[in-house]
């Protein structure tokens, strides 16, 4: 079946392949218990290393916060402060514009990327499989649609390539220019430092001629075509980002404010290795104060914990599912039963999960904060005591 609405088209096929037998998918979900007994492991690995990284970094922040020195300028380097954490905050200023000649643009910033995209057919796929004569069918719905994407698509690949072939790759590449010297004030900024600066924003291009006779502007692109209204496959469109604006621009505005906190080695500004073993070089957009900065770092840091130990359960939750999933597979003959023990399996996945994470997570806070572990441990006894509690007790005899 084929169809085809304005650039969309979709064609539909059907594959079968025989119901597998008992010792097939008992032999399958077997192999799913070993994936799921490593993924299990892994999961104690993650939650408990995950707890001494969180500790170590807020006791490291602590440090930082009450060693920290506020520069009183930033004009001016101060011997004083060799190979101490230091706190500044002004504009940035770099050495000399970024250029890219292909295009005839130029702009005092930290970083400016050339974004390339090009107009490419991609395949959508949609399956659903349903048991008919005793076979297990699977209809498939391919389509296609022509978009701009930054990264060439692989048609090869594609269920039907004939009427959907793409270019192998691009004539004009996408790439990031980066500034050699950054500096706020008299302090130069460590590549670390700079690799912070990542907050790109659009460039206008209203201003701009078309640099070549195959290239138009149209709003905030170049595009390499010959109707950039109805493209055609092949065709390229190029857009331009900068991060980090380091001189007063007639059309974007001032140069951007950062607040630093580094070691002061001469007139570099670098990491500060702390006594807990973290690195601390830290750089945020606008002038915060010393307690602002540490605030976020905190924040950041919770928030980094607790998507960790979510990713440890969710990996334990899914490790214990793959290692009963033979109880399914026993049952699986019987509807009514298979939909109890599904439910009763994904139940006791739940617990143990949630008990094992529990428990982890108090094990790795042991040497740091032994009441809270003992706190973590005596409720990670609750699921499984919430959970027997649940089952009915047996009638008497």
């Amino acid at each position: 079946q084929f169809s085809d609405t304005g650039s969309r088209k979709e064609h539909v096929k059907i594959t079968s392949e025989s119901k597998p037998g008992f010792l097939e998918r008992l032999s399958e979900t077997s192999g799913g218990m070993l994936m799921g007994l490593v993924t299990f492991l892994l999961s104690f690995y993650l939650l408990f290393t995950n707890e001494g990284r969180a500790l170590r970094t807020a006791k490291s922040l602590d440090e930082g916060l009450s060693l920290v020195i506020p520069l009183d300028s930033i004009h001016s380097v101060s011997q004083q402060n060799e190979g101490r954490l230091v706190h500044l905050a002004g504009a940035l200023s770099t050495s000399k514009p970024l250029f890219d000649p292909s295009y005839g643009l130029s702009i005092q910033a930290v970083k400016l990327k050339r974004n390339v995209e090009m107009y490419q057919w991609v395949e959508y796929e949609e399956s659903t499989e349903y048991e008919e004569n005793g076979e297990i069918k699977k209809e498939t719905k391919y389509s296609y649609n022509t978009e701009w994407k930054s990264e060439v698509v692989n048609s090869r690949n594609f269920d039907r390539e004939i009427g959907h072939k793409n270019p192998s790759a691009m004539a004009v590449e996408s790439f990031t220019a980066v500034s050699p010297n950054v500096q706020v004030g008299s302090f130069v900024l460590s590549k670390g430092l700079v690799d912070k600066i990542d907050n790109f924003k659009q460039l206008s291009l209203a201003n701009l001629e078309d640099p070549h006779a195959d290239v138009t502007r149209g709003g905030d692109y170049f595009y390499h075509s010959e109707n950039p209204r109805r493209p055609e496959v092949g065709d390229l469109r190029v857009s331009f980002f900068y991060a980090g604006l380091s001189g007063d621009d007639p059309h974007l505005g001032p140069a951007d404010k950062v607040t630093v906190i580094a070691r002061q080695r001469g007139d570099e500004l670098v990491p500060y290795h702390t006594k807990s073993g973290d690195v601390l070089q830290i750089l945020y957009a606008g002038d915060l104060s010393v307690e602002e900065v540490f605030q976020k770092e905190h924040a950041s840091n919770t928030m980094k914990t607790w998507a960790l130990r979510a990713g440890g359960w969710l990996a334990m939750f899914v490790g214990i599912s793959l290692m009963t999933r033979i109880f399914y597979t026993l049952v699986d003959w019987f509807p009514v039963v298979r939909d109890l023990v599904n439910i009763g399996l994904k139940a006791f996945a739940f617990c143990v999960a949630s008990s094992l994470t529990l428990l982890t997570i108090s094990i790795g806070w042991l040497f740091y904060r032994p009441l809270w572990a003992l706190l973590i441990g005596c409720l990670s006894v609750v699921p499984i005591v919430v959970a027997k509690s649940r089952v009915p007790p047996k009638k008497q005899q």
